[in-house]
C-alpha cells in the first residue's frame, strides 16, 4: 500500500461511496423533482470494470471502506456480482449498502454470503397511504420484509427517515419505537436541497428540534460519544435493542472529521456532498491515464478537500449550476 490519503486539515480518507447508478424505481420528491430527471446514457455511466479499477487504486491509499448508492443501486443489471467482485479487491474490509429496500429480498442470501457488512434503508413511514404519497410507488410490504430477513442474517440494518414538515413528522415516534425491539438503528434526517431545484430549504425539522423531539416522547434515551467519521448523533438505552440518531445533514455539524468520497453515476469525483464534483474521473479512465497518473490526482484534490461543507458549497456556488439530484450524486 502506498501513502494514505490525507487531506490539508489532517483527516485520513478511508471511505468511498460509489453511486453506480442515477436510476430509481421509487420517485420520492425529497430526491428528484416532481418531473422526474434526464436520465444518464449507458455509455456515460462507470462500467463496473471501470469503478473496479478505480476501487482497487483507492484501496491502495487506504480507503478500505466502499458503500454501493445509486439512485436504487439494485436497478443496475449484475449489480450483486459485481459488489462481490468489488469486495474482493484487495484492502477492501468491509461492503455496505445504501438502497430502499422493495428489490432487496431475492438478493439477501448473496448479500449475506459475500460478506456485506452493513445496510442503510431509506424509509420515511410506516403508513401505508403515506409511503405511496412520498415515493409515488407502492412497495413497504417488500421494504419490511427485507428489514427482517436483513436482521435474520446478521447483517446490521439502519433506517434512514428525511423528516419533513407536515408530510411526514407524525411518524417520528412510531419509526423511533422500531429500535425498542429489533437491533436497528433508526436515524432521523434534516431534509437536504438536492431534489434537482434551485429553491433554498431551511428545514423545519433542523437537529436541535429533532433531538427535542427524541428528548419529549422518549427521556429514557441517552446521548452517545459520537466518534469521529460518524454522521449521526446516536441516543440509547440498556432497555432498547437498537438505537436512534440525528444525521444534521443540512446543518453540517459533522464535517470537521469527514472520512470520504463519493464518486456520482459517470464518474465524477466529490470530496463534498455539496460540492459539485471536483475531478472527473471517467475521462482519466477513458483517455489512457496510468493507475499512477490517476492516484495523483485524487491525492491533488484531496489535498485540497474543504473545511467543510459551507466551504464546499460556497465554492460551489461560483460555478452558478444548480443543486443536482440526490439520485445522481448518491447522498
Amino acid at each position: 500500500m502506498s501513502q494514505p490519503l490525507i487531506d490539508k486539515y489532517g483527516r485520513t480518507i478511508e471511505y468511498v461511496r460509489m453511486a453506480i447508478t442515477d436510476r430509481c424505481n421509487l420517485r420520492c420528491y425529497y430526491c428528484m423533482p416532481e418531473c422526474g430527471i434526464d436520465f444518464v446514457k449507458r455509455r456515460e455511466l462507470l462500467s463496473y470494470e471501470e469503478l473496479e479499477r478505480l476501487m482497487a487504486i483507492m484501496a491502495g491509499m487506504g480507503v478500505h471502506k466502499v458503500r454501493i448508492t445509486g439512485g436504487e443501486p439494485l436497478v443496475r443489471k449484475g449489480s450483486p456480482e459485481f459488489m462481490e467482485r468489488l469486495k474482493a479487491t484487495e484492502g477492501v474490509e468491509s461492503m455496505h449498502l445504501t438502497t430502499n429496500a422493495t428489490l432487496t429480498y431475492p438478493h439477501i442470501d448473496r448479500l449475506a454470503e459475500m460478506g456485506l457488512s452493513s445496510v442503510n434503508i431509506s424509509l420515511d413511514t410506516l403508513d401505508e397511504a403515506r409511503f405511496l404519497a412520498i415515493t409515488k410507488r407502492e412497495g413497504l410490504d417488500q421494504v419490511l420484509a427485507s428489514i427482517d430477513a436483513f436482521l435474520e442474517k446478521g447483517i446490521r440494518v439502519k433506517l434512514n427517515m428525511v423528516v419533513m414538515y407536515g408530510v411526514n413528522d407524525m411518524d417520528i415516534a412510531s419509526m423511533l419505537e422500531l429500535a425498542r425491539n429489533k437491533p436497528i438503528e433508526v436515524r432521523l434526517i434534516e431534509e437536504m436541497p438536492f431534489n434537482g431545484s434551485s429553491h433554498d430549504l431551511k428545514p423545519h425539522w433542523n437537529f436541535r428540534k429533532l433531538e427535542e423531539s427524541i428528548a419529549m416522547n422518549f427521556p429514557e434515551l441517552q446521548k452517545d460519544e459520537m466518534f469521529p467519521g460518524a454522521t449521526a448523533y446516536t441516543f440509547s438505552d440498556d432497555s432498547w435493542k437498537g438505537n436512534v440518531g440525528i444525521i444534521a445533514a443540512f446543518s453540517r455539524t459533522f464535517c470537521g472529521t469527514c472520512n470520504r468520497l463519493r464518486i456520482t453515476p459517470t464518474g465524477q469525483l466529490k470530496v463534498c456532498l455539496y460540492d459539485n464534483g471536483v475531478l472527473d474521473l471517467r475521462e482519466l479512465l477513458r483517455d489512457g491515464s496510468t493507475d499512477a497518473e490517476i492516484e495523483a490526482r485524487i491525492r491533488a484534490v484531496v489535498a485540497a478537500k474543504p473545511k467543510d461543507g459551507f466551504e464546499a458549497e460556497k465554492l460551489a456556488e461560483t460555478s452558478g449550476e444548480h443543486r443536482e439530484s440526490m439520485a445522481t450524486i448518491g447522498g
